[in-house]
């Protein structure tokens, strides 16, 4: 009775808004507690969590996301895409697609590329004749694409909890995400097509013009990949370089930024996001403990093996239960709670790790802008100042070209080993 008294109580603490971590933290000490084992065993996995080589990547890399979307590379970025693919049938749609997934690559958090970026790109597509849904859709589904890219922050955070090496893992989601890119390429041109909207022409002087403005920019993604894989550098000095060199091109070469007005603000907020993370990480591993000690996963895979039998019936249901855990939960909580969870049961049906790693993402990814509480869609709304009902209407053509791709990524097993 104490039990379920105690469940109730949490239960209705987090409808009323409590802090995740601490829900998640009174589980882990309650169950333990009711073990006969002492909380500190919580605790233990916060100095785990301390140790690990990685960890120190989040902050640099939130970071280095921060100072670029505060900074005028947004717009450089957009120019750039612009004078490259302008003159393609809906090239004004692949200028989105492109700049929106090299921002969300380096923020990890999509809400700030649909403000940074959405705010830029919204007026000018409706100028160039697209319609309203088309827009809104675009650039609510875009604020998620780039996940998959390194130098993500959820990649960095899955393979700290799931205990896989974070540089195979930003190798695998490449190709998926150039798939994700080109499927709505073809559909923009498609729109672009039908709508009959006009393209700009190509000009040498324009795209010499965007390359000279964008030059500090552009080599960053090289910088990051090539170092990891030419083996110059780990993921955790990669984001040391990263963090260094956005801050000196933006603040000493752009002086888009100051270092003593605007850099100690960006600092404050992106550390913000990532104490958050790291406050829900620890209490989760916490849980962890106690979920692995009483042997919960195992539990659950031996009721699944009741039903399933085969690895691909197993990855259907797979799909449907993190869409939903998509768009009911932020990407970093989902990572965090469900991962520990998930990770055992799959190898025992042979899914590869890093495999799994990619597919969990990418449902994640779209879990942003699925209805009816996808966080994509309420941020669009609250920037675009659109009703929700025509963002959930904006967004299903697009969340369509997500699945498809999501069924590539799930069953051909290849595209994630680039």
């Amino acid at each position: 009775m104490t039990t379920i008294i105690l469940a109730l109580i949490l239960i209705l603490l987090a409808l009323l808004g409590a802090p995740l971590f601490s829900i998640i933290a009174a589980i882990a000490l309650l169950s333990f507690h009711f073990l006969g084992i002492d909380t500190s065993a919580v605790i233990v996995e916060m100095y785990r969590l301390a140790s690990a080589p990685t960890l120190i990547a989040i902050p640099l890399f939130t970071f280095a996301g921060y100072i670029l979307a505060e900074s005028k590379s947004p717009k450089r970025l957009v120019n750039l895409s612009n004078a490259l693919f302008g003159w393609l049938p809906g090239g004004l749609a692949i200028v989105a697609l492109v700049t929106c997934a090299f921002f969300t690559a380096f923020t990890g958090a999509s809400g700030v590329t649909i403000v940074a970026i959405g705010g830029l790109l919204y007026p000018i597509l409706r100028k160039e004749g697209y319609a309203e849904n088309f827009s809104l859709g675009l650039l609510t589904s875009s604020g998620s694409l780039g996940l998959l890219f390194p130098p993500s922050l959820p990649i960095i955070l899955y393979a700290i909890v799931a205990k896989i090496n974070i540089d195979q893992l930003f190798l695998a989601g490449i190709i998926p995400g150039f798939l994700l890119i080109l499927l709505l390429s073809i559909y923009s041109i498609r729109t672009g097509v039908v709508a009959k909207i006009p393209k700009t022409s190509f000009h040498w002087k324009n795209l010499l013009l965007a390359l000279k403005a964008a030059i500090w920019e552009i080599p960053l993604p090289f910088i990051i990949i090539g170092g990891i894989y030419g083996g110059i550098f780990t993921a955790t000095e990669a984001a040391a370089i990263t963090a260094f060199y956005v801050l000196i091109i933006e603040v000493f070469v752009h002086r888009d930024l100051s270092l003593f007005k605007d850099v100690p603000r960006i600092m404050k907020e992106s550390m913000v996001l990532v104490g958050g993370i790291l406050v829900i990480l620890g209490a989760a591993l916490g849980l962890t403990n106690y979920l692995i000690d009483e042997q919960v996963p195992m539990k659950i895979l031996s009721f699944m093996q009741n039903f399933i039998s085969s690895k691909i019936v197993f990855l259907i249901m797979l799909n449907i239960l993190l869409l939903i855990v998509g768009c009911m939960m932020d990407m970093f909580s989902a990572i965090i709670v469900v991962v520990p969870l998930i990770v055992p049961i799959a190898k025992e049906f042979g899914v590869d790790p890093v495999h799994l790693g990619v597919i969990f993402l990418a449902n994640l990814e779209i879990g942003y802008f699925t209805p009816p509480v996808g966080l994509n869609l309420f941020i669009s709304s609250f920037r675009f100042e659109k009703p929700i009902l025509k963002l959930y209407v904006a967004a299903l053509p697009f969340l369509l070209i997500y699945l498809v791709a999501l069924l590539i990524i799930t069953y051909v097993p290849p595209v994630c080993y680039s």
